[in-house]
């Protein structure tokens, strides 16, 4: 006998302020709503953080100079054509990408990827709620109140508080949380770049920085906008069906793009001005005495804007690995564990050191998984078994056993390769040295695919009404 999901299949309506009902469960064409421009305001107001103001310093740090890092940063933006492309599968299923990965991956052989990606995801929630952290704790200081670990436990007590409430509310409060918040942090955002770019030294460095340089960049700054690739049909999944998935694709990718490039530049533009191993106090060196108070609102904004949404899909994550709760309760898990890091990095660890580590070994998860999730939606042109893919045993997405070899081979192809190529603070790959320094990470997720095209031609094919 077939068996079927184990998560809660509920009905109900996706209002604000009210908890969710739906989970992973597919969303009823009845119950669906909402067009494409709530994707552009969803991937603006989420990447308007000042992670990526971080990523745009460490582009220099690296040795480019302000134009050479700026071009990192222009085309990691473009990556977010990958980000609104993979909402698709949401309009088409109703379900979220965690769930339709198991077309790729089989219904068990998806549980690892899924793993993998739901310890990356708490990772990078973790990261932005330190970054929030660190500058309400400052904005305390400049109140005039340095309580020492007293003042940074309530600033984290604080953060987590925001990013909780919205993203346990789900999607129609995250949607809605989403929107206001960019309108706010949009026009922040934009002062600061106003006030920190004219400023930068746009002067050639005085060496190369040479294939590692270029890499390393590379790397860091496409690790955000990767990060996202399991979550972007978790916002897609109540648009209504006859939704242009030419829009989806081009408002996702728009949003994303117009947010972390700005940022990014003005990180580009203060990593050329001051030293900003201590990137909120760096920024902060650059700005006007009236203008600070306000900045540090913006990076607490934009953190908690980040983790939001991060925090949103992991509950959705945990009941496609098995958790028979609602999505409600199984927020709670995330929320603890993301509480539980983050007081690991802000008084056990040296948080740039762990940020610049993280960073760099995050691709090493998401190109090669991403590879093979696009390849497998590409091949199927986004034409799913919706059933099946809620069924625990037996159906199309069974293969063998539960698994699909094909999509495991791919993946572990593409990590190896990825292993092999990369070059961070926690792990060198024995390939970097003979290939000059260079990381090639990225490309996990070309050999990914190929390896998946050339092994599941016949085995990802459209499914038909």
């Amino acid at each position: 006998m077939i068996g079927h999901e184990t998560a809660p299949v509920t009905t109900g309506r996706d209002e604000v302020f009210q908890v969710e009902e739906h989970g992973i469960d597919p969303i009823p064409d009845a119950e669906r709503h909402g067009s494409a421009k709530d994707v552009f305001w969803l991937w603006f107001g989420s990447n308007l953080t000042f992670t990526y103001v971080i990523n745009g310093a460490l582009a220099v740090a690296f040795g480019l100079s302000f134009w050479q890092a700026t071009a990192v940063v222009v085309l990691g933006g473009l990556s977010f054509l990958a980000i609104g492309a993979a909402g698709l599968s949401g309009v088409r299923t109703g379900t979220a990408t965690l769930v339709i990965s198991r077309a790729a991956f089989g219904v068990r052989g998806n549980w690892p990827a899924g793993l993998l990606n739901w310890i990356v995801s708490i990772g990078y929630t973790v990261v932005n709620t330190v970054v929030g952290t660190l500058a309400l704790e400052a904005f305390f200081t400049d109140l005039g109140w340095d309580g020492g670990h007293a003042s940074r436990a309530l600033a984290l007590g604080v953060t987590l508080a925001l990013t909780f409430a919205v993203a346990l509310w789900g999607h129609a409060t995250v949607q809605f949380a989403e929107r206001w918040m960019a309108y706010l942090l949009a026009v922040g955002f934009a002062a600061l770049l106003v006030l920190v770019l004219p400023g930068a030294d746009t002067s050639a460095p005085s060496a190369a920085p040479g294939a590692s340089g270029w890499s390393l960049a590379f790397v860091v700054m496409l690790a955000g906008p990767f990060s996202y690739l399991p979550m972007p049909a978790d916002y897609t999944r109540y648009l209504p069906r006859t939704t242009s998935l030419k829009a989806v694709t081009l408002s996702g990718a728009l949003g994303g793009f117009v947010s972390s490039v700005a940022l990014g530049v003005a990180g580009v533009a203060a990593a050329t001005q001051a030293d900003m191993t201590d990137a909120v106090a760096g920024v902060e060196s650059l700005l006007p005495g009236w203008f600070q108070p306000l900045f540090l609102a913006l990076v607490l904004g934009g953190s908690v804007t980040n983790s939001i949404i991060t925090l949103y899909s992991s509950s959705l994550n945990l009941q496609v690995l098995g958790i028979p709760w609602s999505r409600a309760r199984a927020i709670v898990i995330s929320a603890a564990v993301t509480a539980a890091g983050s007081l690991g990095a802000l008084f056990l660890t040296d948080f740039t050191t762990s940020l610049l580590s993280f960073l760099s070994l995050l691709i090493i998860v998401f190109a090669p998984w991403g590879g093979v999730f696009l390849a497998d939606m590409v091949l199927r042109r986004c034409a799913y078994d919706s059933a099946a893919l809620h069924t625990r045993d037996g159906g199309a997405y069974w293969y063998r056993a539960g698994w699909h070899p094909a999509g495991l081979t791919a993946l572990l192809a593409g990590l190896l390769f990825s292993a092999l190529t990369c070059d961070s603070e926690l792990w060198t790959g024995p390939l970097v040295a003979p290939l000059g320094g260079a990381d090639l990470t990225l490309l996990g997720a070309v050999v990914s695919a190929l390896v998946y095209v050339l092994l599941a031609r016949r085995t990802a094919t459209p499914a038909h009404p």
